[in-house]
């Protein structure tokens, strides 16, 4: 403002007031129907994912089933997140039927490599056999990296089944191959499953309210959660849905692989 000039309101005190509440009430309202919008959102997938973990525990009690029933439950959440609407039952039974085979013998190989890296790492760390400090040391070391190469398998495993369609070992060699290539993402997945399950764990002794709500949805959540990470990374590997015509997603192992490009284009869920 020059100087010398009078200083002068765009609107007089009524007027500035008047659209001043109309624009609070708007925005009110908007605040209002957002937070409407939001918490119908949350209820439906809380619901859902209750609705899964009922399923879940019932189709795993037989054990030998558990590999196509976390499949399911993968391909349930997966969907979740893509705010894809569909029926949660129809959805956990239709993968758990069509992956039922595959998902099942995925599962009794790793249930069965678990058992013997399992019990190899007890047995060096326990020190049942007399041996001296490096040697010891050495096959602790080679155990433990044993189990955690195990261990980043059977985080991908499942969501991979989930969502292409692949032969059992490109399926584990995959899961392998991008939990090492996505290290950070699945360094991310890891500390977040390791947060939940602590915070059930302590729950129960200081907040059993909470401990109880994440008994509600239990794996389901886990999964939920792990799915914002998978879907991001399964994006990589996958045409573009922007695009009308379906482009080859970007093949794991390179261009050459001819049959790894198919499996990618043969995607789940669609």
């Amino acid at each position: 403002m020059k100087s010398g000039q009078p200083f002068a309101f765009p609107l007089n005190m009524i007027e500035y007031h008047q659209v001043y509440l109309q624009k609070e009430e708007e925005c009110l309202c908007c605040k209002v129907y957002l937070i409407m919008i939001i918490r119908c959102g949350v209820y439906r997938k809380a619901g859902r994912l209750n609705h899964t973990e009922h399923l879940w525990i019932v189709c795993s009690i037989p054990v030998f089933t558990a590999g196509a029933s976390t499949t399911a439950v993968y391909y349930v959440t997966l969907k979740l997140v893509r705010d894809e609407d569909d029926s949660t039952i129809r959805s956990f039974f239709r993968s758990f039927k069509s992956n039922f085979k595959q998902a099942t013998a995925i599962w009794l190989i790793l249930l069965a490599a678990g058992i013997v890296l399992g019990f190899d790492f007890w047995f060096f760390v326990s020190g049942q056999m007399s041996l001296n400090g490096a040697v010891r040391t050495a096959m602790t070391a080679v155990s433990g990296g044993l189990l955690l190469i195990y261990l980043f398998i059977i985080t991908y495993v499942f969501p991979l089944q989930a969502r292409f369609y692949n032969p059992v070992k490109r399926t584990l060699f995959n899961a392998f191959f991008m939990s090492v290539r996505h290290l950070f993402q699945t360094i991310g997945i890891l500390a977040t499953d390791l947060g939940i399950a602590a915070a059930t764990y302590f729950g129960l002794f200081y907040f059993p309210q909470f401990a109880m709500l994440l008994f509600l949805f239990g794996m389901p959540l886990i999964a939920f959660v792990n799915s914002y990470f998978f879907t991001a990374i399964f994006r990589k590997y996958m045409p573009k849905e922007e695009e009308q015509e379906h482009t080859d997603a970007t093949p794991l192992l390179g261009e050459e692989d001819e049959e790894m490009k198919e499996a990618i284009r043969n995607l789940k869920g669609k």
